[in-house]
């Protein structure tokens, strides 16, 4: 029951596309294991009498507060 999106076009600091390959790759697998954790941490809230409202709120509060330990390339 996997929902795969149309992968964002990524981009560098400066607006410009990114273009190498194998890093388009690397973060399009990279979104593609989050989705599966989110997906089956959504399905363990409901399973365990949660709310998905919650949990996605949980998610969401959590990757507000995650921040790059490396500075931004220019």
């Amino acid at each position: 029951m996997s929902q795969k999106s149309i992968p964002p076009t990524w981009l560098k600091p400066d607006g410009s596309v990114l273009s190498c390959v194998e890093k388009i790759k690397v973060l399009n697998e990279n979104i593609d294991e989050l989705r599966e954790l989110a997906q089956d941490a959504i399905d363990d809230a409901v399973l365990m009498g949660g709310t998905q409202a919650q949990i996605k709120q949980v998610l969401l509060d959590m990757l507000k507060g995650i921040h790059s330990q490396y500075p931004e390339q220019k």
